[in-house]
């Protein structure tokens, strides 16, 4: 069964206890069990991960690129957290390893602080999840499943 990588970027560890306000209080392990049931609705595995280092992620990345091109994994739903408005080693990763990526971010950083409105990431993403909540993440996983299987449509 294929899969769906749900990679998660830094401090979302801390997630629902760093600023409930903005980021609720459902836990990083909340999120994984409702990416889990999302990836299954579509007949896929999800395999969660995160990491506060910027060079795992690129490891990760790099693997799961060339997982999909070997038709083991569809993508991945990422959410880079500040590395999204800092990383362009990981906007190189995911172009390098041609990943599709859907980002996605649970609060709407176009109505946070300014530094947050620029993203590296973005340009190499097949599409866009923000301002949801953790909801994203399951919208980012159907979605990222309708444009493997209209890829697949057209093949």
């Amino acid at each position: 069964m294929p899969s769906v990588l749900v990679l998660n970027g830094p401090n979302l560890n801390l997630l629902g206890t760093r600023k409930p306000e903005v980021y609720g209080s459902t836990t990083l392990a909340d999120v994984e069990a409702m990416c889990r049931d999302a990836a299954g609705r579509h007949g896929l595995t999800a395999e969660f991960r995160q990491s506060n280092h910027e060079g795992q992620l690129i490891d990760w990345v790099h693997e799961f690129g060339a997982r999909a091109k070997a038709g083991e994994c569809i993508g991945a739903v990422f959410n880079p957290g500040a590395y999204t408005h800092t990383s362009v080693a990981l906007h190189d990763a995911i172009e390098g390893a041609e990943l599709p990526v859907v980002e996605c971010h649970i609060s709407n950083v176009h109505k946070r602080e300014a530094f947050r409105h620029h993203s590296f990431i973005s340009p190499v993403a097949r599409g866009i999840v923000v301002g949801f909540g953790v909801r994203g993440y399951v919208l980012a996983i159907d979605g990222l499943a309708a444009l493997h299987e209209e890829g697949r449509a057209s093949s």
